[in-house]
């Protein structure tokens, strides 16, 4: 063994069994340079056009229930409906991403409107909460007003969207029209709908199917309509959710007879809290719904007090859950009616509302759960705080980064709309005047908004989607001196050196890590102030500092040797697993993001004042002449940025004293 060590040649190996012609072949490829990636690419050419075709596949709701039931782990949905108008869809969006953040739900449901009138509303919706909400979705889809055609374009365009779940229903009449009538070459029965998409789509969709605890309107009996629902379970349905109930003992007897039946399949329980006493009236007219007689009692004394009615609900809410979980069941499905407080306040007496674990996250952004992206780990950081930008930017990839970045010219960016630069959630005129100041005299004036923003007196920036991070707290009061004098940050994170991976703050990819962070601050400065970065980054004390800026005109200054560098500056350890890099500073994208980053001045700030006004030109004057820089601290053992910032604000005081001078 020795004397094998002390061979320099790879064909003396052969003398050991253990050694084969491939190991030999691969150690003289390596030591050419090629990587481990190149050598396994070129012994199998086929592996990476496989890995693009079946690496990536979408979860299907009826795998996460049963994968809930065998960990014996209590789950709950939540069903959205399309708003009407667009200021309702973004206040949708806005309350979808925070329940969705805020308390995992197995998933969440769209539904279809009346007569198929918010089919594309519906597609769009579902299509964003999978894509920038981070949740998997049951789209509802009917055959009321819908011919053949139309249904198979639409579960075309949900499949190409991404979308695995579907939920299969006749559908209600529409509206003005009391019963409802098959239209031509359309379907009569759910039912057919189900064999449909098994048919045409095979098991790409898991499907739902709608139970009645009491039995659909149009159903003469129970037991008639038990029959329907087990030929829709027989025809390919994987799971059942049924209508609202307010009497758990007859939802208990639905399932008894289901199962005598030979229906095997989950059964969700639909629980619809009460927010108001006339909406509740409404829904049990509509849907005929048993009301137990203790609940009309209860609420009779109290039904003129909305805020009782709606405390009441939540009571029941509560129990009514409680029972259902008591007596075996492993879930719930909650008809938020597109509201937040009543189901916050029920999972919070469930013991469901606690926050999720930040060291429970897989990574240190939120992944989308569209089906091409589920293996994607790897982003620039330049998006931090607009991801929205970039999930749609990037949404016609044919692959996504896993395990590194790899070549990010290869994939091109989406070409910059109006929609990135507005965002999903676009703040009005009226609030953007409101945070952003109605006048500006000066560029003081903008330093200003910055650091408000940095103390949480304005909720959000043209680059800023949200509030600070806690994980900048750590650096808040370097940011602080250096926005007051004139480096307009956008996005920054602290140092972190083997932090645990539970972690309440930084930590992210499971239990029984380590994560680590270069420190990394992205600003926009005036050409003077660059210049004094530069100034700084060739003195010895700052000489492990990476630099990159770039003005909106597209020229560049930079330290580092190549202009399509690449600069981890997240990655984890963990048992088992590989190193994961997650997040890098790349060159190439970071020219990309300055087009998105300058035009926001324009189209989110300067837009907001009168054309050549003084504030206008103000903000013309920043987009025209400033830099977006870039900074990284490559020691993440030892360095950080507060001296850096200290020597910044240091010049941005001196200047400004240079100026008011003059």
């Amino acid at each position: 063994f020795a004397g094998y060590m002390s061979h320099q040649s790879c064909d003396s190996a052969r003398i050991f069994p253990w050694v084969t012609t491939e190991v030999i072949a691969r150690a003289k490829m390596e030591a050419k340079g090629e990587s481990k990636l190149e050598v396994r690419m070129k012994k199998a050419p086929l592996l990476k056009k496989n890995m693009n075709q079946n690496g990536c596949s979408g979860e299907k709701i009826i795998d996460k229930i049963h994968r809930s039931i065998e960990m014996k782990r209590k789950f709950f949905s939540f069903e959205f409906f399309p708003p009407k108008t667009d200021p309702g869809v973004i206040n949708l969006y806005t309350r979808m991403d925070r329940m969705v953040a805020k308390f995992e739900p197995l998933f969440v449901d769209i539904t279809w409107g009346a007569g198929g009138s918010t089919a594309k509303l519906t597609l769009e919706i579902s299509k964003n909460a999978q894509n920038y909400c981070a949740s998997d979705v049951l789209m509802h889809m009917t055959c009321t007003n819908m011919p053949m055609a139309e249904i198979r374009d639409s579960l075309d365009k949900a499949k190409e969207a991404g979308i695995r779940n579907i939920l299969a229903l006749r559908g209600d009449p529409p509206q003005g029209q009391d019963t409802w009538e098959q239209c031509e070459k359309g379907f009569a029965h759910a039912v057919d709908l189900v064999k449909f998409i098994r048919k045409e789509y095979g098991n790409y969709f898991g499907i739902a199917v709608a139970g009645y605890p009491e039995g659909h309107i149009s159903s003469k009996n129970l037991e008639e309509d038990i029959k329907y629902l087990k030929m829709k379970v027989d025809a390919g349905a994987d799971f059942i959710m049924t209508q609202l109930f307010y009497d758990v003992e007859l939802f208990f007897e639905f399932v008894k007879r289901c199962r005598n039946a030979g229906i095997t399949v989950p059964i969700l329980p639909g629980v619809m809290p009460i927010n108001s006493y006339n909406s509740f009236k409404r829904m049990v007219a509509f849907t005929k719904a048993s009301v137990p007689k203790y609940i009309w009692e209860n609420l009779e004394p109290i039904k003129s007090n909305d805020a009782l009615v709606k405390a009441y609900g939540i009571k029941l809410g509560i129990t009514m859950c409680k029972k259902i979980f008591q007596s075996g069941f492993p879930g719930v499905h909650f008809y938020t009616l597109n509201l937040e407080k009543a189901i916050t306040k029920i999972l919070g007496g469930l013991g469901l509302a606690k926050l999720p674990s930040k060291g429970l996250r897989k990574l240190p952004w939120k992944q989308s759960c569209a089906t091409r992206r589920q293996k994607e780990d790897v982003r620039p950081i330049f998006w931090a705080n607009r991801p929205y930008s970039y999930l749609n930017r990037t949404v016609s990839w044919d692959e996504y980064p896993n395990g590194r970045w790899g070549n990010s010219t290869s994939p091109a960016y989406g070409e910059l709309y109006d929609y990135h630069l507005m965002g999903l959630k676009p703040a009005s005129l009226k609030e953007r005047l409101r945070m952003w100041g109605a006048e500006l005299k000066s560029e003081k004036d903008v330093f200003s908004r910055f650091t408000e923003y940095l103390e949480g007196k304005i909720s959000r920036l043209p680059w800023c989607e949200t509030g600070i991070l806690l994980e900048t707290i750590r650096l808040k009061q370097g940011l602080l001196g250096i926005n007051n004098n004139g480096f307009l940050t956008i996005n920054s994170q602290p140092r972190v050196n083997g932090a645990k991976s539970e972690d309440k703050v930084v930590g992210w990819g499971g239990p029984n890590g380590y994560v680590y962070q270069k420190a990394y601050i992205e600003f926009f400065a005036s050409p003077e102030r660059i210049q004094m970065v530069q100034k700084l980054l060739n003195t010895e004390e700052f000489k492990s500092l990476s630099f990159h800026a770039v003005n909106a005109k597209g020229h560049q200054l930079s330290n580092y040797s190549h202009t399509n560098a690449v600069n981890a500056v997240t990655w984890g350890v963990f048992p088992g697993r590989e190193i994961i890099q997650p997040t890098v500073v790349d060159m190439a994208s970071f020219r990309v993001w300055k087009d998105e980053a300058f035009a926001l001045w324009q189209s989110q700030w300067s837009a907001i004042y009168p054309k050549g006004s003084k504030s206008e030109t103000i903000i013309k004057t920043i987009h025209d002449t400033y830099y977006l820089c870039n900074i990284v601290e490559n020691d993440f053992v030892n360095g950080d940025l507060t001296s850096l910032m200290s020597a910044l604000e240091k010049f941005g005081r001196a200047n400004e004293a240079k100026e008011s001078k003059i």
